[in-house]
């Protein structure tokens, strides 16, 4: 049991989105997740500079969707972070870039064919 998406974009542990969402955050420049509302903290996730990143940091884990324009601005933030991707984070993450390029693939796919990513 974990988080599958359309379009091939994640399929494992919440955990693992979790932790792969914390990653980006610290990698972005946003500090520690856990100081966001929603995460347990104080700071308000408007406050994020890149509207890509915000939603992707405070979609739900475990349902919901992101509109095709929602996919298309993560698809571009995330690539912006790609060159600074290093290592493997394990568990079903494995290697981080990799696994993010799977993301915005999926992003992508989901943008260029005007359809919803579904969190299931």
């Amino acid at each position: 049991m974990g988080l599958d998406t359309t379009h091939d974009a994640w399929h494992g542990a919440y955990s693992a989105f979790s932790r792969w969402r914390h990653y980006i955050a610290e990698l972005a420049g946003y500090g520690n997740l856990t100081s966001y509302q929603g995460f347990g903290g104080a700071i308000p996730t408007e406050l994020m500079d890149k509207d890509g990143l915000r939603v992707l940091l405070s979609h739900s884990d475990c349902d919901g969707e992101l509109s095709p324009s929602e996919c298309e601005a993560i698809a571009k933030d995330l690539e912006e972070l790609l060159p600074k991707m290093r290592g493997n984070l394990g568990g079903h993450i494995g290697d981080v870039k990799e696994k993010t390029e799977q993301f915005i693939n999926g992003c992508k796919l989901a943008a260029s064919r005007n359809e919803t990513m579904e969190f299931n």
